[in-house]
C-alpha cells in the first residue's frame, strides 16, 4: 500500500505538470493542499465517482479556485469520467479542465469557482439547503438527506468582501454540516500577506459563532483527520479547521513563495521537485498502485447502493414524502397542476384590473405561487417590508430549519452567493430580494448565475428614478442594460400586475439560468387587455394597443412608462401602435415573423420610453428613432416631479413622436 505522501504526491506531480504544459496555471496551492485533500477525499468524502449527481452525496467546494489542478487531479485519481488526456489539456480550447473550475463542464465540479469568496459564499448556500432539507423530509430512523458540504479556501478568498457576509450568516445559522479548510499559507500573487493581511482569522471566525481549529499542520495527515472528526462532532455550529501549509510543497526552489503561485515551475524546478518528493515518473504516469489505492469507485457505488436501500425503508414508510424527495430533488419538476393553477391567476389578476405598485403585485405573485410550490424558498437582503417578498406562508428558518425564508440582513452580495449554492445543491426554487440600486453590490454573484445556467430568481424593486426623494444613490439607471445584456440572463420589467405575474411563472418554470424581476416603488395603472394580449405577454413584447391600418409610428415601453405610451399615443391618435415589452430577452427569442409582426421593419419612426439609461433601445428604434430615457444620474425630488422633471410626460413624448 502506498504512503499517504506518495498518494499525496501524485496530486502534486499532476498538477505541476499540467500548469507546465500549458505554460500557464497555479501550481502552488494544489501542492501545498494536496496532503489535505488526500485525506479528505479517500477517507472522509461520501461520493460516487459512477454517479456524480448522487442526490446525498457531500458537496466539495474549491473556493480557491485558481488551484483547479487540485480538483482535476482528484476527480481524475478517484474514478471520475476525467481521463488522463483532459489533464495534459488543462486550460486548452473546450476541454474538461478550463482554468478555474466550471460546472457543467467537468464532472464533480459542483459550482464554478474563480473569483475568490464565490465557492464559501455558494458552500453556505448548500450548507443551508441540505440543513432546511433534511428538516423538511427526515423522519425518525430515516435520514435521507445526510451530508456534510466542505469547502477549501485561501487568504485570497478570507480577504473578499463577499466571504465576510456569507460566513457570518452561516455563524447565526448554526450550519453544523459546513466544514472549511482555510490554506494558511502566507502568499498572494504579490507575495507574503502580513503586509496586508494581519486580521486573527481565528478569532473573526469564533466572533462569528463557529467552531475553529486552530493551528493544524496541513502536511500531518493525522492531525487533519482528527480534525476532520472534530469538525463532524460538532453539529450546531459551522467548524473552520485552519491548516498551516506550504504553498508549492515540494519544490525546493520555489515553496513558501509567490514565484509559484501563479506561474508554471519551469523543466528545472520540476526535475528537483520530482527528485525532492521520489517521484521518479514521466510526467502525467500514475503507477497502477497508487492508481488503484485513490480509486473511489467501488466505495462510492456501495455508498449509494446504501442510501438506496435506505430511501427504499423511507418510501414504505413515508409513501407521500418519498414521492415529494422524488419530484423536488431527484427529478426537479413543477407539481403537475402549476402551469393551470398560474394561468388562472394570471387570468384572474387582469379581471381584477388592480392599480397597484409592481412591488405589490410581485407579493400577490409570490403568495399564489408560494401555496402550490413547496419547494419554493426566498428571501430579501434586509428590506422586506420594501421588497414586499414575505408572505403569509413565509417562515423563516432561523427558528424553523424546515422553514422557506431566510432573512439575509445587509448582505445583498452574500445572499446571491447563497443563492447560487442554494440552487446549485438542489430540491428549491429560490428568490432574493434587494433595491434594483443594489443590484450593484451582488453583481458578480449574479453574473456567476448566469454563467453557470442555473435556475435563481432576483427580485429588484424601487426600479427607476420613481424611486423618488432618496436620491440619485437609489435611484438605478445603467443597471437595466447591466442584466438585459448579461448572457443567459432573462429580465422582465413588468408594467402592471398581469405582467408581473406572468414575469413570476416564467421565472419558476425556467430551470437553465436566472431570471431578474424587476418592480416599481410607484403604483400603476392596470391596463386593459384582450385574451390572446394575455398569452402573448409570454412572448417578451407584444401589441398592447394597435393602430387603425399600418402604423405610422409606434412606441415601445416597459414598466411604468407604458402608462404614459397609452396616454401618449392617445393624443397621437389612430395610427400609433403601443408595445409593450416587459422582457426584451424574450422577445429576442421570438421566431422572426412573429418579431417582425410586432416591429414591422418598414415602420421606422419608432420612439422607446423607458426611465432607465437611453443606449439599449437603439437596437429597437433604430438610429433614425426616438428614445425617451435617461443620459444622467437621478436627483432627489418626489417621484412624479422627478418623471416631469426629466421628460417623461405625454407633452414630451408627442414631442419626440413628432420630430422624427
Amino acid at each position: 500500500m502506498p504512503s499517504r505522501q506518495q498518494l499525496a504526491n501524485a496530486i502534486r506531480a499532476l498538477s505541476m505538470d499540467a500548469v507546465q504544459k500549458a505554460k500557464s496555471g497555479h501550481p502552488g496551492a494544489p501542492m501545498g493542499m494536496a496532503d489535505i485533500a488526500e485525506v479528505l477525499w479517500r477517507d472522509f468524502l461520501k461520493h460516487n465517482p459512477a454517479d456524480p449527481n448522487w442526490a446525498d452525496r457531500d458537496r466539495f467546494v474549491l473556493s480557491n479556485g485558481h488551484g483547479s489542478m487540485l480538483i482535476y487531479s482528484l476527480l481524475h485519481l478517484t474514478g471520475y469520467d476525467l481521463p488522463m488526456s483532459e489533464l495534459e489539456n488543462f486550460r486548452q480550447l473546450h476541454s474538461k479542465t478550463p482554468g478555474h473550475p466550471e460546472y457543467g463542464y467537468t464532472p464533480g465540479v459542483e459550482t464554478t469557482t474563480g473569483p475568490l469568496g464565490a465557492g464559501i459564499s455558494n458552500a453556505v448556500g448548500m450548507a443551508i439547503a441540505e440543513k432546511t432539507l433534511a428538516a423538511q423530509f427526515n423522519r425518525e430512523g430515516h435520514n435521507i438527506v445526510d451530508h456534510f458540504t466542505y469547502c477549501f479556501l485561501g487568504d485570497g478568498c478570507l480577504m473578499e468582501g463577499i466571504s465576510h457576509e456569507a460566513c457570518s450568516l452561516a455563524g447565526t445559522l448554526g450550519l453544523g454540516k459546513l466544514i472549511a479548510f482555510w490554506d494558511d499559507n502566507g502568499i498572494s500573487i504579490d507575495g507574503h500577506v502580513d503586509g496586508w493581511f494581519t486580521e486573527d482569522i481565528p478569532a473573526r471566525f469564533e466572533s462569528y459563532g463557529w467552531h475553529v481549529i486552530r493551528d493544524i499542520d496541513g502536511h500531518d495527515s493525522v492531525a487533519v483527520a482528527n480534525a476532520i472528526e472534530a469538525a463532524q462532532a460538532e453539529t450546531g455550529k459551522p467548524t473552520m479547521i485552519c491548516c498551516k501549509t506550504i504553498i508549492g510543497f515540494g519544490s525546493p526552489n520555489k515553496s513558501g513563495s509567490h514565484d509559484c503561485h501563479g506561474a508554471p515551475l519551469g523543466d528545472d524546478e520540476i526535475a528537483a521537485a520530482r527528485e525532492f518528493l521520489n517521484w521518479p515518473h514521466a510526467p502525467f504516469e500514475i503507477p497502477k498502485n497508487i492508481a488503484d489505492a485513490w480509486n473511489q469507485t467501488e466505495k462510492g457505488t456501495g455508498a449509494q447502493a446504501s442510501w438506496n436501500d435506505k430511501f427504499a425503508a423511507y418510501q414504505a414508510a413515508h409513501p407521500e414524502l418519498a414521492a415529494e424527495y422524488e419530484r423536488r430533488v431527484l427529478k426537479g419538476e413543477l407539481p403537475a397542476e402549476f402551469e393551470e393553477k398560474a394561468n388562472a391567476f394570471i387570468k384572474e389578476c387582469q379581471e381584477k384590473s388592480e392599480n397597484i405598485a409592481s412591488r405589490k403585485a410581485s407579493q400577490n405573485a409570490i403568495e399564489a405561487f408560494g401555496a402550490l410550490l413547496p419547494e419554493l424558498i426566498g428571501g430579501s437582503a434586509d428590506l422586506a417590508g420594501s421588497n414586499l417578498t414575505l408572505w403569509s406562508g413565509s417562515k423563516g428558518i432561523q427558528d424553523d430549519p424546515a422553514g422557506n425564508y431566510i432573512f439575509y440582513g445587509v448582505r445583498e452580495f452574500g445572499m446571491s452567493g447563497i443563492m447560487n449554492g442554494i440552487s446549485l445543491h438542489g430540491g428549491f426554487i429560490n428568490y432574493g430580494a434587494t433595491f434594483m440600486m443594489f443590484m450593484e453590490y451582488a453583481r458578480n454573484a449574479v453574473r456567476m448565475s448566469a454563467l453557470m445556467g442555473i435556475q435563481n430568481i432576483f427580485v429588484y424593486t424601487h426600479d427607476s428614478i420613481g424611486q423618488g426623494e432618496d436620491g440619485p444613490t437609489h435611484q438605478p439607471i445603467e443597471q437595466l442594460t447591466n442584466l438585459r445584456t448579461t448572457p443567459n440572463m432573462v429580465t422582465w420589467r413588468p408594467a402592471d400586475a398581469t405582467e408581473a405575474a406572468t414575469a413570476w411563472k416564467h421565472a419558476v418554470i425556467r430551470q437553465d439560468g436566472p431570471t431578474s424581476l424587476v418592480f416599481s416603488r410607484q403604483g400603476l395603472p392596470a391596463l386593459a387587455r384582450s385574451a390572446s394580449q394575455v398569452a402573448d405577454i409570454e412572448r417578451g413584447g407584444y401589441i398592447l394597443k394597435d393602430s387603425v391600418g399600418v402604423p405610422e409610428a409606434i412606441l415601445i415601453a416597459t414598466g411604468s412608462e407604458v402608462g404614459l405610451a397609452m396616454a401618449a399615443a392617445e393624443q397621437l391618435g389612430d395610427s400609433v401602435r403601443v408595445v409593450s415589452m416587459p422582457s426584451t430577452n424574450v422577445f429576442d427569442a421570438q421566431d422572426s415573423d412573429y418579431k417582425e409582426s410586432v416591429l414591422p421593419s418598414a415602420v421606422t419612426k419608432r420612439v422607446a420610453i423607458e426611465a432607465a439609461h437611453t443606449d439599449f433601445w437603439y437596437k429597437y428604434v433604430g438610429f433614425a428613432g426616438g428614445v425617451v430615457g435617461m443620459t444622467t444620474f437621478g436627483e432627489s425630488a418626489p417621484g412624479g416631479d422627478l418623471f416631469k422633471h426629466f421628460g417623461f410626460t405625454v407633452e414630451n413624448v408627442v414631442k419626440t413622436v413628432n420630430s422624427l
